[in-house]
């Protein structure tokens, strides 16, 4: 393994960030690099920017798809080191780099050890933070058409042991939903707020109330979290009362069926709140990310693979609270994530000064190669 090529060819992703559903310059620099390693073929601009390599042995036997990420956040990065984000506002604070370079790693791995059976399939999949990009890439016939026989991927995890790999059976990741609320009253002069229609008691009142239908129990099916990201009430003018306000949360259950339950719960008390304060209303419901749901069989696998090269391994007795688009694919094949420990004192995700340790891609690339040996045994 080329473990200083890969430790700079993710750095230079890293310093070259782009947003979902933008990812042009980093798919490009993805597929320049794929044409070293041989594949049998490689597609571009699948569901936007998603690069595919396909690995073809030529001979019957599973098609086994490994999938990585390539959107980066909007987020300022305060790291001042040498492969810092070069673009404003944007930078991979989730890892997506380190991920991509992980199935990079992967590509080196089948080039040297050619397969003897069957295929594999690299997907390098954009705008996964916004949650469009598994649905996209599943409308694609050129995907589909691959017919994949299992699916794997992994994430990198902050608070865990470099190189410790975490997995778990069924539920890996939970059901995640964003919705904004807008409450529509009546401005007046801030003197006669009596002819108006002030939402400011309603919006009060649907924070409490609906921040009352979570359940933080993670050891319930009817488990959630109802976070409240965002609030505003009129505007800075302080002669009008306010007609206007607007609520944004984001719900997490471990189970599909508890987030519709919950979606509803929060319609009817809306309706209700409304009802009582004369307001109208409108809900949007939007980057909804599915429950990821982890194999059986798939779980052996990665629990196999860690075990038979000495990686620490834990079950995890509760999901990752996280939202992952990768549970679309979950639904349609055999497949499981896996979640790769990036280090005790690795800043947590999302973070602006998080960058992914490059000494853990030797253990992402060994599992995946690993995850072959044993299903082509």
């Amino acid at each position: 393994m080329e473990t200083d090529y890969l430790k700079l060819f993710r750095q230079n992703l890293h310093k070259q960030p782009e947003l979902s559903g933008s990812e042009k310059n980093t798919a490009k620099t993805i597929a320049s690099e794929l044409k070293k390693y041989n594949p049998s073929k490689i597609i571009t601009n699948l569901a936007g920017f998603g690069v595919i390599a396909i690995f073809d042995s030529n001979k019957k036997g599973k098609t086994i798809v490994f999938r990585a990420e390539l959107d980066a956040l909007p987020i300022q990065e305060t790291n001042t080191f040498p492969h810092a984000s070069k673009t404003s506002h944007v930078s991979h604070k989730c890892g997506h780099d380190g991920h991509s370079t992980i199935l990079i790693g992967l590509a080196q791995a089948l080039q040297k050890n050619p397969l003897k059976k069957g295929s594999v399939v690299l997907l390098f999949q954009p705008a996964e933070e916004t949650g469009q990009g598994a649905k996209a890439i599943l409308q694609e016939t050129k995907f589909t058409n691959l017919k994949p026989d299992f699916v794997f991927a992994l994430h990198n995890v902050p608070s865990y042991k470099k190189g410790t790999i975490i997995c778990k059976p069924d539920t890996f990741t939970p059901s995640v939903v964003s919705l904004a609320i807008t409450l529509k009253g009546k401005t007046s002069h801030a003197a006669e707020p009596e002819h108006g229609i002030n939402p400011d008691l309603a919006l009060h009142e649907l924070i409490y109330k609906i921040k009352m239908l979570a359940n933080p129990n993670q050891s319930k099916e009817d488990f959630s979290t109802i976070a409240t990201v965002y609030a505003c009430l009129g505007s800075k003018d302080y002669g009008i009362s306010a007609g206007e306000g607007e609520l944004h949360f984001t719900i997490r259950t471990w189970t599909p069926k508890q987030l519709e339950i919950l979606k509803q719960a929060i319609k009817n008390l809306t309706q209700e709140v409304c009802s009582i304060h004369n307001l109208n209303f409108e809900i949007d419901w939007f980057q909804e990310f599915s429950a990821n749901r982890n194999n059986q069989d798939a779980f052996d696998i990665i629990e196999s693979a860690a075990k038979s090269n000495h990686f620490e391994f834990i079950n995890k007795e509760h999901p990752f609270k996280w939202g992952e688009d990768f549970g679309l694919f979950t639904q349609h094949y055999k497949g499981a994530m896996f979640g790769l420990g990036a280090g005790t004192e690795t800043p947590a995700l999302h973070n602006p000064d998080y960058d992914f340790p490059d000494d853990i891609t030797s253990y992402g690339v060994t599992m995946f190669h690993t995850i072959l040996k044993l299903i082509y045994a």
